[in-house]
C-alpha cells in the first residue's frame, strides 16, 4: 500500500500536457465544481503565469487545488453577472 501511495505522489508531481491535466481533473472533480476546458485552463494560466515553470506543463500537485478554487469562484462571479 505504501508503495502505491508513493507512486501516486510521484505521478502527481510530474509535468503533463494541458490535455492530460484536463482529463485527470475532470475524472476526479466533484460534481459541484465546474469541469475544466481548454479555454478555462488557458485563462487560468494567463491569470497565474508564476505557477508555471514551462508554459505548456501542468502538474496535478501544483495546479489542481488552485484551479479548483479559481474555477469555482470564477463560475460564481459569472452567475452573479447574469
Amino acid at each position: 500500500m505504501r508503495n502505491k501511495k508513493h507512486n501516486d505522489l510521484e505521478k502527481n508531481q510530474l509535468g503533463i500536457s494541458l490535455q492530460s491535466f484536463m482529463e485527470s481533473y475532470n475524472e476526479s472533480v466533484p460534481n459541484s465544481f465546474p469541469f475544466a476546458s481548454v479555454k478555462t485552463l488557458k485563462q487560468f494560466r494567463e491569470v497565474y503565469p508564476s505557477l508555471f515553470k514551462k508554459e505548456d506543463e501542468w502538474c496535478v500537485d501544483r495546479h489542481r487545488k488552485r484551479f479548483m478554487d479559481w474555477s469555482f469562484s470564477n463560475s460564481k462571479a459569472t452567475q452573479n453577472i447574469s
